[in-house]
């Protein structure tokens, strides 16, 4: 996905101006269509004569004659908001500003008057006072001549792009240079929310609206540089790590307590080895619009223990998957969802199978914040023998619901995050079946020298299993209901090599406290590795 951030370009000063002068001369003729005067006065006279003069272009001698009418009666209504306008096409909004207000304060239901007066604090740049004139002015007129894109731009100003696009697509507008500037800023905000394609049509449209004007270059320019973007993102992406770890509890041995037996045998048993590990990932992108795309992919992933070859895994994992963007308000949306079926062998034969379907949303708050939600059904399918221990039937199906707040900082080279997740474990031998709570969190930090992230990973799991275990402890079986509490550690700092090479070295620190003694245990994995992306 495209996202682009907001566009500090805006266009040059004399040309706003031009623009500001071109709607005014839209708009004077129908405001004063429609508020012909009341009774003739001799400050009636002077105003006519003034607007004719104003027609002409004779600004100096439409404001005498508008003085001399303020002079008469200081509160004619035509008299200060055509003061107002003749200022305005002097290019003076500074000074327009007061006559329109005293016209919007004897007028304030009026949208050419709110209009005008927030194109004065527009030329001054004061947005803030701007935009709750030109946005009520929007809200009673929409279709005036050039509102949509002045309110268009203020919302734009402040992120709020899917209202901009809105008052752009609203607006109406018989001047090229807005028309232009329409269409331009549409395009930012299309990119902004993730459909670069549409993103680019606008931009093209706003180069053929005046193919000679002052925003042509920059407008080429990021139009080009959309193209690039789109036509440079691989359809295939792949990943291949290699690497040595050291592992303490390959076995996953419990920790020493006196008051289990069963845990002295098990310590007996040699649990430390040195060993190498495989791994290779590939995604293929097969559909890929503006909103749209479908992946599939294959992941493989394999350990050797050298001292302990009969706990060396196996992994073979294949998915498919399809995600589509769009916005919520002014906010880019991702959902999708994604099937997966993986086989994990141990010693060279399949010790389970699982089919898995998730679903997930992320939604981009702004730039600093991120949010994800998703669920998960997973299938597992042990190899075991279970015939005269059903209770130690692992097979069983999974049910996950979770969600992930990120802040980020510097563009994403530094974030934190915190989560939480629910999951329930529904086994076929009531041995293993558990309701669990985790939390989540961690962050990044990038460091100014060599682009070194370092990382770091905390995941608390609180298992409550629902029945009481039908042999353990084995001095009192069937007498206690199993309550774990995993906390896994992982520190990693990874080192960005040429080439698309990537050197990581991790500490991963995992403690399960357990109420029953044989699943007590501390096992801690040092790994280094070197990865290649494509």
């Amino acid at each position: 996905m495209i996202a682009l951030r907001p566009s500090r370009w805006r266009p040059p000063s004399s040309v706003r101006l031009s623009c500001l002068s071109l709607v005014i001369v839209l708009v004077t003729p129908l405001w004063l269509a429609t508020h012909g005067f009341a009774q003739s006065t001799e400050a009636d006279v002077y105003v006519a004569q003034a607007v004719l003069e104003y027609s002409d272009g004779k600004y100096d001698e439409a404001l005498a004659n508008l003085r001399k009418a303020l002079e008469t009666e200081p509160d004619h209504g035509e008299a200060l908001y055509l003061t107002g306008i003749v200022l305005m096409a002097k290019d003076q909004p500074a000074q327009a500003a007061p006559f329109l207000e005293k016209a919007r304060a004897r007028s304030r239901t009026d949208p050419a008057i709110a209009f005008q007066l927030g194109l004065a604090y527009f030329a001054q740049q004061q947005y803030d006072r701007a935009q709750p004139l030109l946005e009520e002015a929007f809200r009673r007129q929409p279709t005036l001549d050039g509102l949509g894109y002045y309110v268009g731009f203020l919302r734009y100003r402040k992120k709020d792009y899917r209202g901009a696009l809105d008052a752009f697509r609203a607006g109406r507008t018989s001047n090229a240079d807005l028309q232009q500037l329409t269409k331009f800023y549409s395009g930012l905000a299309l990119g902004v929310l993730g459909l670069p394609g549409q993103a680019a049509a606008e931009i093209d449209q706003a180069i053929r609206a005046a193919p000679a004007s002052a925003f042509t270059g920059p407008a080429e320019r990021l139009r080009d540089s959309m193209v690039a973007a789109r036509q440079g993102q691989r359809r295939l992406s792949a990943e291949v790590r290699l690497g040595f770890f050291y592992d303490d509890d390959v076995a996953v041995i419990p920790n020493a307590d006196s008051s289990e037996p069963l845990v002295a045998a098990l310590r007996r048993v040699k649990a430390t080895s040195s060993g190498e590990l495989f791994g290779l990932r590939a995604d293929y992108a097969w559909l890929r619009t503006d909103q749209w795309e479908a992946t599939i992919g294959y992941s493989f992933f394999t350990t050797y223990n050298n001292d302990l070859p009969s706990f060396n895994i196996m992994s073979h994992l294949g998915n498919v998957g399809a995600t589509y963007r769009t916005a919520v308000a002014n906010m880019p949306l991702l959902v999708g969802g994604q099937y997966a079926f993986d086989a994990l062998f141990l010693d060279q034969k399949w010790f389970v199978l699982r089919h898995t379907g998730s679903a997930f949303a992320s939604l981009v708050e702004s730039d600093r914040y991120l949010t994800q939600l998703f669920a998960r059904y997973q299938n597992k399918n042990f190899n075991q023998v279970i015939d005269n221990l059903p209770e130690e039937n692992r097979d069983a199906n999974n049910w996950m619901i979770g969600a992930t707040q990120l802040v980020r900082f510097s563009e994403d080279r530094h974030y934190v995050k915190l989560g939480y997740q629910f999951d329930w474990d529904d086994t076929v031998g009531q041995n293993y079946e558990y309701v669990g709570n985790r939390v989540l969190a961690g962050g990044q930090y990038t460091l100014p020298w060599l682009a070194i992230r370092l990382k770091y990973d905390l995941d608390v799991h609180f298992r409550n299993y629902q029945y009481k275990n039908s042999l353990l402890p084995t001095t009192a079986p069937g007498t206690t209901r199993r309550q774990d509490q995993e906390i896994t550690n992982i520190v990693r700092a990874e080192l960005p090599l040429p080439h698309s090479f990537t050197l990581v070295a991790e500490y991963q620190r995992t403690m399960n406290i357990s109420n029953i003694a044989v699943f007590d245990y501390t096992r801690n994995v040092y790994t280094l590795m070197l990865s290649w992306s494509y």
